[in-house]
């Protein structure tokens, strides 16, 4: 799997999941993530019918996150896996059609273990704090999730509180790829809320 820079997830969005991947798909986003923790299972498969609906046929890959019965199930590009969900081998077994799978990485040495299951990505963070997890891991820090970067053979995308005010010390660090939540998921305009950021990573990797 090659580099693909801006990695949204959208949890919660204010203008809703199909505004909000409208958008990702306008601005031409190489990743869009549906995660929609605690919901009832009806309701993901019908909202991730939707977002698989917006993407097909676009540049845009679809990722579910958590649930590759559900990924499976809507025809999705791929699934996101965390430390205690199934193994990456074990999706790829039950659920051949999954073209992609991440798993999240939390620390150097699940970074590490990572590289035996050969993800087709992973995720490092939390870079800063975040309030969209329940019970947050502990933060990771810039410094370590670059060095996580550069520990795997694959590409890995730091996730975390990442926002306008401190992409620029993001990309600066010599991190790819990049995922944003809450400054596009809290805007009630996503598509300017993308560009923005958007414009800004462009600026920051030209300094």
């Amino acid at each position: 799997m090659e580099d693909f820079g801006f990695y949204l997830v959208i949890t919660d969005p204010v203008a809703g999941y199909s505004k909000c991947c409208e958008a990702a798909v306008k601005a031409g986003l190489k990743i869009v993530q549906l995660r929609m923790k605690n919901a009832p299972r009806e309701e993901i498969v019908a909202t991730a019918r939707e977002m698989r609906r917006i993407t097909l046929g676009t540049a845009t890959k679809f990722i579910v996150n958590d649930d590759p019965a559900i990924a499976a199930e809507v025809g999705a590009d791929g699934v996101h896996v965390g430390q205690g969900d199934m193994k990456v081998a074990e999706v790829r077994r039950l659920f051949p059609s999954l073209g992609i799978v991440g798993l999240s990485t939390h620390n150097p040495g699940q970074a590490h273990d990572a590289i035996a299951q050969q993800p087709d990505y992973i995720g490092t963070g939390p870079c800063w704090a975040t309030p969209t997890k329940a019970i947050p891991d502990p933060t990771l820090g810039l410094d370590t999730a670059a060095a996580m970067h550069k520990l795997v053979p694959f590409p890995a995308v730091a996730i975390g509180g990442i926002d306008s005010s401190n992409l620029p010390q993001v990309v600066k660090a010599g991190i790819k790829n990049w995922a944003v939540v809450r400054a596009v998921c809290k805007s009630s305009d996503p598509y300017a809320a993308i560009r923005g950021l958007l414009a800004i990573a462009e600026e920051a990797a030209q300094c």
